[in-house]
């Protein structure tokens, strides 16, 4: 996937997967949930908080704990076919949160090398592009947010040194603007011109590339 524009449409796909969403909560969480579930998939939600699932509780496996626990995640991830993870800190982000993604990849990477499930899809971010000239994504995220950055280039690495499938899907500035399955995806690069892009897109993207078992240890950047 080479700049390639993405269009597809939120309806069942022919093969059926049991997955984890993890950051389930959270506005991309949602969205990924509401809508591998209508493309057909069995979705179990591990959540600190499941009544802020809404409407979502009761059309999806709900299971309450603690994310940076590598035993109750074992025990969750298991025997489902992978995991999708829009697991993020609130911000702003509190000094106690500082290395909070770096801990969940130790805690997720522990956790699913106790089981068969190999597969996983994380949200990242586009600061990470250290490359990209339009926009200087890198040096935006180290003036604006290096604590995010920094935080985020760890837990990536973790990843890396980890046995796992994993997928680093790197959005720019995410907005809440609706579903049209139109974006941008490059491997290894921000699209040209990738200022923002739609959670709901993200969202779509996370899913499609489970399915397609595509970009297998690869980085993706995608935009509008």
């Amino acid at each position: 996937m080479d700049n390639a524009v993405m269009k597809t449409e939120p309806t069942a796909t022919q093969g059926h997967l049991k997955l984890v969403v993890l950051g389930a909560t959270g506005a991309t969480g949602l969205e990924v949930a509401r809508q591998a579930i209508a493309r057909g998939h069995s979705i179990t939600a591990f959540v600190r908080s499941p009544d802020r699932l809404g409407t979502l509780k009761d059309r999806v496996t709900v299971k309450k704990g603690d994310l940076l626990d590598s035993s109750q995640l074992a025990q969750v991830i298991a025997g489902n076919d992978a995991v999708i993870s829009a697991f993020g800190p609130r911000l702003p982000i509190s000094k106690a949160d500082a290395h909070l993604l770096q801990q969940f990849a130790t805690a997720l990477t522990s956790a699913m090398e106790q089981t068969e499930v190999r597969r996983v899809v994380v949200e990242s971010v586009a600061f990470l592009f250290k490359d990209s000239v339009i926009p200087p994504a890198y040096l935006l995220g180290r003036l604006l947010f290096p604590v995010i950055v920094a935080d985020s280039a760890a837990m990536e690495k973790v990843f890396e040194s980890s046995g796992l499938d994993w997928t680093m899907v790197r959005p720019p500035e995410l907005t809440d603007k609706p579903y049209t399955g139109k974006y941008r995806v490059r491997e290894d690069h921000l699209p040209r011109f990738g200022f923002k892009v739609s959670r709901a897109n993200v969202a779509d993207c996370m899913i499609k590339v489970v399915e397609s078992g595509s970009s297998i240890r690869k980085v993706v950047g995608v935009s509008n």
